[in-house]
């Protein structure tokens, strides 16, 4: 098929190696102290190899080349992975940041929210904040004792991420946690802005995280199938008030158009106060 691919120059390649580091998919090796492109196609040509390299060796063209194969790429990540945990003396031969894992079934995370849908209505969504207040010693030892338990208490607080790996970039087309599952797909950032990130978006959820800037690439074509090959029940997009953000919910919004399926969805915005700003439809 005739698709945008790298290219290397091997009159430039100074052989440093920083290209097959920055090259997630493994489509890079050094043969002779020079970079060479092994796989066409392990070459997902977003190009993060490119700007790794600084004799500017790497350029795109456009050219015949094998398709992208996502699942070969998982494959061989997955066999480096328990290939090196081996090496390293793992005792089971392999490793717990290999492979698609589920953490937690839906069914237990829906029981530890309560059961219901922490995105339903808009006055579960508002952060608590203690009001302090002028008052004797007193009150203040009283103040003081009462934060102490909160944050006892916030620390007990059990992680609500239920599989592994949760970057939208990483996680596979098909896994069995897609399954009858709520996806969550939210901006990097939401997590830091909203205090209670874990227990009011995702618990009950399967959870998908990116950064359309930072990754520099669209996430339509990912999620859409995602959606279109799994038995998704709902989707939910959380974003920050930012412009860059706009960039993930399209994809999502695209993604279910493309998808051809009815599924009910939302999108949630964060200010960057941790307030929820806006919730659609």
């Amino acid at each position: 098929m005739l698709r945008r691919i790298i290219q290397i120059d091997e009159e430039k390649c100074d052989g440093c190696g920083l290209c097959a580091t920055a090259c997630h998919e493994g489509a890079i090796a050094l043969v002779d102290g020079k970079a060479r492109l092994m796989r066409e196609d392990f070459c997902d040509g977003l190009g993060d190899c490119l700007p790794a390299c600084p004799t500017d060796a790497i350029s795109f063209v456009e050219r015949e080349a094998a398709a992208y194969d996502e699942a070969a790429v998982m494959a061989a990540q997955v066999a480096k992975a328990m290939g090196e945990a081996k090496a390293a003396g793992c005792p089971s031969g392999g490793c717990p940041g290999s492979a698609p894992e589920t953490l937690r079934a839906a069914a237990e995370a829906a029981v530890m929210a309560g059961g219901g849908c922490p995105g339903s209505a808009p006055a579960s969504l508002q952060e608590q904040r203690p009001v302090a207040s002028a008052g004797t010693a007193a009150d203040g030892g009283v103040m003081a004792a009462s934060a102490s338990a909160a944050a006892a208490a916030s620390a007990a607080q059990p992680s609500q991420l239920a599989q592994w790996p949760c970057q939208i970039k990483l996680v596979p087309v098909t896994a069995p946690f897609f399954n009858g599952a709520k996806l969550l797909i939210a901006a990097d950032c939401t997590a830091y802005a909203y205090a209670n990130f874990h227990q009011e978006f995702m618990a009950g959820r399967i959870t998908l995280i990116g950064c359309p800037k930072l990754d520099g690439v669209d996430y339509s074509e990912k999620l859409t199938d995602i959606i279109a090959n799994n038995a998704i029940e709902s989707v939910e997009v959380l974003r920050m008030d930012v412009p860059c953000c706009s960039g993930l919910e399209n994809a999502a919004i695209k993604a279910l158009q493309q998808s051809g399926k009815f599924i009910p969805w939302a999108v949630i915005t964060i200010g960057r106060d941790g307030q929820v700003l806006d919730r659609r439809p």
